[in-house]
């Protein structure tokens, strides 16, 4: 029977609070939400399903090697049209040969995702890994960017482990305009026809509880929380009490995590070791899908979802780049895609080159050794993704390249800063990166820093994902 074996989750660390919004507009419109998570200026839901997955993977104590199916879901891709798991994959070096699923198209997406994944583990796959993340926008002035979160979850699958998933069914009945997101449109709607959309929310929810041949009865309820009061709205046809919900839930400090959502309730729930867990999810369209879950122990998990800094309205705003312009006239450096593509190696997963003949490391690896000057080709060395900081300047205002200039305008001033990385072996090698997760302030020569991924910049409609740094936890 398949189980979670580990578990990931993560939420970026900018929060905006209720009372920003109540100052802004003279009221807030998403009930029950006290503060929602931000995802910053280089974050979207590619990156925040690479800092779950990147988590689940250590709680499960092994690498993307080790992954024969990958599942990912958000409802709000970077891209319309594009295979996000082939990035995904060599972001996190699974097998060229790896299946691999793209789930979208609904805030149900990380529930199909898990239910794909079961099948493929029962099938036979070695070991699956399922990755929700999601961050949903509306019109700035209306209830649904109001609620809108961000957040990511991840979890491997195998067919023995500690979260059983014992018993699950699905529901759907046709209730469109519920919720929907036009072709081209990058913010999503609805009709507000407030006792249509509690309908839907409630007649598929108690449709896939009554689908479950196990009766549950669950320590937590994991339900879909377009915002804070919705959940508890269902507990009868979902069959539980508002202290179950309660317990499971996450859209009060995070808000609305989309496809998200679910996910990132199951995650927190079984990493507080709590043995029956009951996953809802809503999909507008509408459909539901009903999982029971039973842990006979903890299960590993590595789980971030604190937050760190509170955005006044207008920071807000300009993280999600609704008052800021585009890239400046002009153009910046042109670096083509198929030479951006034969960097990936050393931008995705920080691989440099030891030179076979003394020893030192390169970054990037290639050419001539910078000590011996042997022509050698080198040996691939993956680097920790640790090191400490050699130099740092703070990029402002007029002072970043024209291609990284709008993303300057969106997060503000950055660190721009000499790294030097550490093997495996201990020693290290040097190398550029810019900052991110922290004010320029937060990096100083001497501090330790990790790496992590982040969108670099947009050209031709390709956006660049890359190494950046932050402060170590």
């Amino acid at each position: 029977m398949t189980a979670i074996t580990a578990i990931g989750a993560y939420a970026p660390r900018f929060r905006i609070t209720s009372e920003a919004f109540t100052e802004a507009w003279g009221q807030f419109q998403a009930a029950g939400i006290s503060e929602k998570a931000v995802p910053a200026a280089d974050e979207d839901a590619l990156t925040m399903a690479y800092e779950a997955a990147t988590r689940a993977l250590e709680a499960a104590d092994c690498t993307g090697e080790d992954i024969s199916w990958l599942g990912f879901a958000t409802s709000n891709p970077p891209l319309a049209e594009e295979d996000l798991t082939a990035r995904l994959g060599a972001l996190l070096a699974l097998p060229a040969d790896s299946t691999r699923h793209v789930f979208a198209g609904s805030t149900r997406a990380g529930t199909r995702a898990l239910w794909a994944g079961m099948d493929a583990v029962d099938a036979g796959s070695k070991r699956g890994l399922i990755v929700a993340a999601d961050a949903p926008q509306g019109e700035p002035d209306d209830a649904v960017d109001q609620a809108a979160g961000a957040g990511a979850a991840a979890f491997v699958l195998e067919t023995d482990g500690e979260a059983t998933i014992v018993d699950r069914a699905e529901y759907a009945a046709a209730y469109p305009g519920t919720r929907f997101r036009e072709a081209d449109s990058e913010t999503t709607d609805g009709l507000g026809i407030t006792q249509y959309d509690r309908q839907a929310f409630a007649e598929t929810i108690g449709g896939a509880v009554d689908g479950l041949e196990v009766d549950p009865d669950p320590d937590a309820a994991a339900i879909q929380a377009p915002d804070g009061k919705l959940p508890y709205r269902v507990a009868g046809p979902a069959g539980v009490g508002t202290d179950e919900i309660q317990t499971a839930a996450t859209v009060h400090e995070l808000g609305d995590l989309g496809a998200a959502s679910v996910p990132v309730s199951i995650a927190r729930s079984l990493a507080d070791g709590h043995e029956s867990v009951l996953a809802i999810s809503h999909g507008s369209g509408a459909g539901a899908d009903a999982f029971v879950l039973e842990s006979s122990s903890t299960v590993p998990a590595v789980v971030d979802l604190e937050g760190g800094d509170t955005l006044s309205y207008a920071e807000y705003l300009r993280q999600r780049g609704v008052v800021t312009s585009g890239q400046p006239a002009g153009g910046g450096a042109y670096v083509s895609v198929p030479t951006w593509k034969r960097s990936l190696p050393q931008r995705y997963r920080l691989e440099a080159g030891r030179c076979p003949d003394c020893g030192a490391l390169s970054f990037p690896p290639g050419g001539a050794c910078d000590d011996c000057g042997s022509l050698e080709e080198p040996t691939p060395v993956e680097l920790s993704g640790t090191g400490t900081i050699e130099a740092v300047t703070t990029i402002s205002q007029g002072g970043a390249p024209p291609e990284f200039a709008e993303q300057q305008a969106q997060s503000g001033d950055y660190a721009a800063a000499i790294v030097a990385l550490e093997s495996e072996n201990g020693d290290t090698v040097s190398a550029p990166a810019m900052g991110t997760d922290a004010e320029p302030s937060a990096f100083a020569v001497g501090d330790r820093v990790e790496t992590t991924i982040r969108r670099i910049y947009t050209q031709e409609g390709v956006t660049r994902y890359g190494f950046k740094i932050r402060p170590t936890a």
